[in-house]
C-alpha cells in the first residue's frame, strides 16, 4: 500500500476528529473513567488491531489510552492507518 501524500493525510483527518498527525504517524488519546477500563479498552483495541494485521503503538496512562498509527513498511502513513483509526473510534463510541 502506498504512502499517503500530505494532502491525502490532511484530507483524511479532517474525517478523524481527535486524531492529529505527529511526523509520520497519526495519534489519539482516549479518556476512560479508570485503569480497569482502560485495560479493557486496550483489549479491544487490540482484537481489531489483530484482525486487521495492523497494530498501533500503545500508551497507557492510568485512565487514558494513546494510540499511534503509522505504516512502517511505507515509511509514514497509508490508508490502512486512517482505516484501522476509523475501526477504533466506531468501537470507542
Amino acid at each position: 500500500m502506498a504512502k499517503m501524500t500530505p494532502v491525502e493525510v490532511r484530507q483524511a483527518l479532517k474525517e478523524l476528529p481527535g486524531w492529529v498527525r505527529r511526523g509520520t504517524s497519526i495519534r489519539r488519546a482516549y479518556t476512560l473513567t479508570d485503569f480497569p477500563t482502560a485495560i479493557r479498552f486496550v483489549n479491544a483495541m487490540a482484537r481489531i488491531a489483530e484482525k486487521a494485521s495492523h497494530h498501533p503503538d500503545i500508551e497507557i496512562a492510568w485512565n487514558r489510552v494513546t494510540l499511534t498509527l503509522t505504516t512502517h513498511d511505507e515509511g509514514g502513513l497509508t490508508p490502512k492507518d486512517f482505516d484501522l483509526a476509523r475501526q477504533f473510534d466506531r468501537k470507542a463510541a
